[in-house]
């Protein structure tokens, strides 16, 4: 089997609440809109599908909304329906999944209750200041080998995170020109 697929869930809320500097003096709308751009980048550095989902426990939105935006999906739960609850059925659905080795689904949330549940789920937990940090190195380990079309695709191969010059040089090879 090729490598296995990724799935990263967030809980927004929970990692906004980590990361002050992204929403310090900002409305609400501006830190959530920060977060969906840095963890669509960090798709694209990382090769992995995320699913980011808010809580909409106590607003008035009667409908659950969901919009993809390449390897990133941003989640607004609907009235009466925490995020946790989202997230540990996301964890149900993809369980077999994840037993049978097909898919790594992680999930990033600082509350200590809910890793405990999607631990029992089959989910890897990572705290939402450790999703920070990765993030953070991925941009910067990533962003000189990142390739423009993998970003607005969502997809990317190897050879979009080579170097140019190793880039170049595979192809001269498989040309027979080396």
């Amino acid at each position: 089997m090729a490598g296995k697929a990724r799935l990263l869930v967030v809980d927004g809320y929970n990692v906004l609440g980590a990361w002050p500097e992204l929403s310090k003096g900002k409305p609400l709308a501006d830190a959530r809109d920060a977060l969906i751009h840095r963890l669509h980048d960090y798709a694209g550095y990382s090769g992995q599908r995320i699913v980011l989902v808010f809580d909409a426990w106590l607003s008035d939105r009667t409908e659950r909304s969901t919009e993809t935006r390449g390897p990133l999906t941003v989640v607004f739960t609907q009235k009466g329906e925490t995020a946790d609850r989202y997230i540990e059925r996301l964890c149900d659905e993809n369980a077999r999944q994840v037993e049978l080795g097909r898919l790594e689904l992680r999930v990033a949330t600082s509350d200590g209750t809910e890793q405990t549940v999607v631990f029992g789920r089959g989910a890897v937990r990572i705290s939402s200041r450790e999703l920070i940090y990765e993030m953070r190195q991925a941009k910067q380990s990533g962003a000189q080998y990142a390739h423009p079309a993998s970003r607005a695709s969502g997809r990317t191969t190897i050879m979009e995170r080579m170097p140019e010059d190793v880039r170049a040089r595979l192809e001269k090879l498989r040309r027979g020109e080396e």
